[in-house]
C-alpha cells in the first residue's frame, strides 16, 4: 500500500522512513531511549512544569498550548548523558520544535528558558 507523504509530498510505501523527515531517530539506541518508561515520566514532568505551554511562545508573550512537544536542546545523538536532564529539555510547539531542530534558535537561549522554568519550581 502506498501513501502521500506529509513531509516531502511524494508517494511512499506505508511505513517507509522518509529522508525528508528530520525527526527520524538515526540510531536504534535513540529509539530505545525514547520508548522507555523513564522518558515518558520525564516528558510529562517537563510538560507539567511548563504548564503545557510552548516556552518560546510564552517568552514572546503568546499563550500557545497547541501541539506541545518536549525537545532535547542538545540532541540525543550528540550526548546521551543529557537525555533526562531538565536543563536540556524544553516544551515547544510543533512550529518552534522544527525551528529548533533546524538550528534557528541559539542553544543558550533555549537553555536559559529551561533554567527559568526549573527555577519556578
Amino acid at each position: 500500500m502506498y501513501r502521500s507523504c506529509a513531509k516531502c509530498g511524494k508517494v511512499h510505501k506505508v511505513g517507509f522512513p522518509c529522508p525528508a523527515d528530520k525527526r527520524i531517530y538515526a540510531t536504534t539506541a535513540e529509539r530505545k531511549l525514547r520508548s522507555t518508561y523513564k522518558w515518558t515520566i520525564k516528558s510529562k514532568e517537563v510538560r507539567d512544569k511548563a504548564h503545557y505551554l510552548c516556552e518560546v511562545c510564552a517568552d514572546q508573550g503568546v499563550i500557545n498550548f497547541n501541539d506541545i512537544e518536549v525537545h532535547h536542546i542538545v540532541k540525543v545523538k550528540d550526548d546521551t548523558t543529557l537525555f533526562l536532564e531538565n536543563d536540556n529539555l524544553i516544551c515547544l510547539c510543533t512550529h518552534h520544535h522544527h525551528q529548533a531542530d533546524e538550528g534557528k534558535f541559539d542553544i543558550e537561549y533555549l537553555r536559559q528558558l529551561a533554567i527559568k522554568r526549573e527555577s519556578r519550581g
